[in-house]
Order: structure tokens, then C-alpha cells, then sequence
């Protein structure tokens, strides 16, 4: 088995391509882009109708451009180092689109759907295309391999776990005896950002900075949370226009109340969770929020922190874990 290994993450907005180590895990180096598969979607398309290029094929193209720019920054030659690719390439819009793995999940990926590449002319790596997963009411491409690197570095066995991933779309995870029983989907950053900017509220609120987490702005998000324990969402959304109109608080705090009551609402049934271990997997500005909430609800006495740096690695962990599993169940696959 090959000491490297190309672990690529390809969302929707966004591309990451690490070289990195399978036996220390060690990431040798990586590059990023804002070439995500919508644009690259897009972009196809384009080319596609001028001269009937493959879709396979364009994806790849746009895959072994960023492998040459790594090995421009490594010196390294990485003909036939294969590469594992999560996130949205499995989806209708990406290189191919692969049916989603149902629940329980494994966490050791045995359950994901698959498909397997071989070199090709103008591509020198085997690829290995890894799918999503799907309950009977949620989707997600992308998070399962974070919780795959995750679950390999906790030990899971006879426990439950909520995994609680923050973001645009944020996830929560239920996690039984190493395998993911159930998950849900919340659009608390999405709708953030919609009534931050295209809403009555936009004239109401100033965006949240890191820096700006000082004892004010801490007091109002901790406000937004209580009061998302007291009343309907759509009603209380409107109490942001009031703090305002009454000169309750300024933009900045009322910014804070925002989030904290939407994030409020995420995170207050699990209150009723009171048999699972909560794990926080986040870093940035949002880290800082969710685990505010945390503490606010009274949650801190069973939750783990997972650090910044850790989540940042985790879908790379999953790929290696995925690389292995496959290299020692299969071998060699029959590629295609």
C-alpha cells in the first residue's frame, strides 16, 4: 500500500485537495479554491454543449490541475498516489451521482456506497468516489466522512453520542455502539443570513466578529437563547425589530440576540437528550456561539469539545480510514 494518499473534499463552494501520510496521518501539504462543484457544474455544462465533453472527464481535468499545483509546492511526484473524494462530487451535480448509503451507518465506512476509477489517459490516479448518506426524512454528502475520522480517533463502543456539527446547514448526528442510527438537518446559519440581509431585519442588526464576543455582546446572545425557550420562532424573529425600534439594544448586540435565538432553537431539544454524550464539532466564530449555548442550557456537565484543529482534519482522517479499509478488504478492486 502506498505510504500517500490524495484526500480530496469537494463541497459545494469549495475544493480541498491534502497530500498526506497514511501511516502518521501527517499532512504533507494541500491547496484550496473556491472552485466548488457548482461553479465547476456550471462550467461543464458550457463546455459540454460546445463539444460534447464528458462530464467524468472535465471533473478530472479540474481534479489534476490542483494535483499539479501540489506538486509544484512539494516537489513531489505523485503519479498513481490514489485519491479518495467526498463531499458533493457523488451528488447530481458532480462527477457522478451515487445513491445514498441508508442508516445504520458503520463508522467505519463499511456501509458507504463507492465507486472505483482507474488511471486513465491525462489522469494518473486510481479514484475512489465516495457517496452520502440518507435517513427516511435527511440527506448529507460530506459530514459522514468527518464523523468516519472522528469515530476513529473516540472510542464509541456501548455509548451514545449526539455529534453536533455546526454550520450553514448545521448537522446533528446520533451515534449508538459506533454506528449513526439517525440525523438531522438544521438551517440555522442559512436563515441567519437570510434575515440578516435580505429581511425587515437587516437595518436591525450588525454581523457578529469574533473579537466582538465581550461582555455586552455575550449578555444578548444569552438573551436570544432564553427567549427561544418562551414562544413560536416566527414571533420571536420579530422581537429583533422591536429591540431595535425601542432602542432596547444597539445593532451589534441585537446581531448577537439574533443568533443566539436561532441557535437557541437548534440546540434546546437536546435537552430532552439526557442519556447521550454531546460532542461539539466546530472551529471559527462558530465555535465559540454553540458552545455559549451550550453552557446557557445547561448542557456543558456531558458535552466534549472537540478542538478546531482536530474537525478540520477529520474528513482527511476519514479518507484514510476509508483508503485502508478498502486496500486490506479488497485489495485490488476490478476498476472500471
Amino acid at each position: 500500500m502506498s505510504k500517500n494518499l490524495l484526500s480530496c473534499d469537494w463541497g459545494t463552494s469549495s475544493f480541498r485537495l491534502r497530500l498526506v501520510n497514511v501511516k502518521d496521518h501527517d499532512v504533507v501539504a494541500e491547496v484550496t479554491s473556491q472552485n466548488g462543484i457548482g461553479a465547476v457544474y456550471n462550467a461543464w455544462q458550457e463546455v459540454h454543449n460546445a463539444n460534447q465533453m464528458p462530464r467524468g472527464e472535465y471533473y478530472r481535468s479540474i481534479i489534476a490541475t490542483q494535483v499539479t499545483a501540489l506538486e509544484k509546492q512539494t516537489g513531489i511526484d505523485l503519479t498513481g498516489v490514489s485519491i479518495v473524494l467526498s463531499g458533493m462530487a457523488s451528488s447530481s451535480i458532480g462527477m457522478q451521482e451515487l445513491p445514498y448509503a441508508r442508516l445504520p451507518f458503520a463508522l467505519d465506512g463499511a456501509h458507504l456506497g463507492m465507486h472505483h476509477y482507474g488511471q486513465q489517459a491525462g489522469f494518473r490516479h486510481e479514484l475512489t468516489l465516495v457517496s452520502g448518506v440518507r435517513s427516511d426524512h435527511d440527506v448529507m454528502r460530506g459530514e459522514e466522512t468527518q464523523l468516519i475520522g472522528l469515530g476513529a480517533a473516540m472510542d464509541l463502543s456501548g455509548r451514545d453520542a449526539i455529534f453536533i456539527f455546526p454550520g450553514t446547514h448545521s448537522k446533528h448526528m446520533f451515534v449508538r455502539d459506533g454506528r449513526l442510527i439517525d440525523f438531522k438537518t438544521f438551517m440555522t446559519g442559512e436563515v441567519f443570513n437570510l434575515m440578516a440581509n435580505q429581511s425587515i431585519l437587516k437595518d436591525s442588526i450588525d454581523h457578529y466578529h469574533q473579537p466582538d464576543f465581550d461582555a455586552e455582546a455575550t449578555g444578548a446572545f444569552r438573551l436570544g437563547i432564553r427567549e427561544s425557550g418562551s414562544g413560536n420562532i416566527l414571533n420571536a424573529l420579530f422581537t429583533v425589530r422591536t429591540n431595535q425600534l425601542f432602542d432596547l439594544m444597539n445593532k451589534r448586540e441585537n446581531g448577537m440576540f439574533l443568533s443566539g435565538l436561532l441557535i437557541g432553537y437548534e440546540i434546546r431539544d437536546l435537552t430532552k437528550e439526557t442519556s447521550a454524550q454531546l460532542v461539539l464539532c466546530g472551529g471559527g466564530n462558530l465555535y465559540h456561539l454553540y458552545r455559549a449555548a451550550i453552557e446557557a442550557l445547561g448542557l456543558a456537565g456531558r458535552a466534549t469539545i472537540i478542538p478546531s484543529e482536530i474537525v478540520d482534519r477529520a474528513a482527511t482522517m476519514g479518507h484514510i480510514r476509508i483508503f485502508e479499509n478498502q486496500y486490506l478488504t479488497l485489495n485490488k478492486t476490478i476498476y472500471e
